[in-house]
């Protein structure tokens, strides 16, 4: 599995789970990481899985592509599975010109297509994953991939570590919970200025910001100049969301472009309704008016609509929550989620005469 780094995110958690749990009879797999930001390697060090580091350098440079190309030329790999945008553009370039016999291209956000120039690059793999379904039909209907050559597999936690609270939790002031990055996808300005509206029907809401990013900086400046000081609080991300998720009172994301994002599943599987904007995937994830609200994106004004018609239903917003946990239960479970790509993993291998 080649990826940009072990920074605190959800396709690095997914990549992580999936290392530790594919078969071992069947896969021997290694993590290669093309530059140094390694935040998850503190609570996957004793699972046995191989990590390599392309580079000691925090940025993708010559010195992680350079590694990159012997590793892929000395190193025995059957099977290649690329993740986010970089790895996905180098990782077939690199990994065609050194023959290896099955590459996997994988897209895990609306603007993934995009970024990884598919237009271009579709071709140099020899499948494509998505974790939506929308996804799909973005690959197949505007960049040409053909359905055959593009699988769905939806992401999967581990339901039995993300857990409600044991009992009724002391919420104290309701607090609108944030897992983030701070990159325009996600259009942290609408929930401030949606937060900022919130208020004048909520006034002791709270906002609770989680994440680092390029745009860090400019949002926190934005939300210090919005909202009152004692309405919001940031923190970077963290290896353990749990006791932020049973906190808070609904979980919150503004979107403008989503794949399927593991944040949701895991607020949702720890009994936080949510109230989310309905772009990508995250229909397929949130029952709007079921498990949560589904909102228009950069519309500010339903967004704080829709928390506050939680924050002041408490009642509704618990009804919410447990039906949000049983769908993440049915339906998106690590364990269905590991089954899906071994199974994936064994028909294509199955298809190459040098295995």
């Amino acid at each position: 599995m080649l990826l940009e780094d072990l920074e605190f995110g959800g396709t690095q958690r997914q990549a992580l789970e999936l290392a530790r749990r594919l078969d071992p009879e069947r896969f021997q797999v290694e993590l290669w990481m093309m530059r140094s930001v390694n935040d998850f390697t503190p609570s996957y060090a004793g699972d046995g899985i191989t990590l390599r580091w392309l580079s000691r350098s925090p940025a993708v440079g010559p010195a992680s592509l350079i590694r990159l190309a012997m590793l892929l030329r000395s190193q025995p790999v059957d099977l290649l599975l690329l993740l986010t945008a970089i790895p996905n553009i180098w990782g077939r370039l690199l990994g065609r010109a050194a023959g290896i016999p099955g590459i996997v291209a994988t897209c895990r956000g609306e603007g993934g297509p995009f970024r990884q120039h598919e237009k271009l690059l579709w071709r140099l793999a020899d499948h494509h994953l998505c974790n939506s379904r929308a996804l799909k039909d973005r690959l197949t209907e505007r960049y040409g991939v053909p359905e055959a050559m593009v699988s769905v597999i939806l992401n999967g936690i581990d339901t039995g570590h993300f857990t409600p609270h044991d009992g009724e939790p002391d919420r104290g002031s309701p607090e609108v919970l944030c897992v983030a990055r701070m990159v325009p996808d996600k259009d942290h300005e609408t929930l401030i200025e949606a937060f900022d509206r919130l208020l004048v029907r909520v006034p002791t809401a709270r906002l609770h910001l989680v994440g680092e990013g390029p745009l860090r900086r400019s949002i926190l400046e934005t939300a210090k100049n919005r909202l009152p000081a004692q309405s919001f609080q940031w923190q970077p991300g963290s290896r353990d969301l749990r006791p932020l998720y049973r906190r808070a009172s609904l979980f919150a994301l503004s979107s403008i472009q989503e794949g399927l994002p593991n944040v949701v599943l895991e607020a949702m599987a720890c009994g936080l309704p949510v109230v989310a904007t309905d772009v990508g995937g995250l229909g397929e994830v949130v029952a709007d008016g079921t498990t949560g609200l589904l909102v228009p994106p950069k519309e500010p004004a339903a967004l704080a609509n829709a928390m506050a018609g939680l924050l002041l239903e408490p009642e509704k917003a618990s009804v919410f929550g447990r039906a949000g946990r049983k769908r993440v239960v049915e339906q998106f479970s690590v364990r269905s989620a590991v089954r899906a790509h071994e199974e994936l993993f064994r028909r294509l291998l199955s298809t190459m005469p040098q295995i």
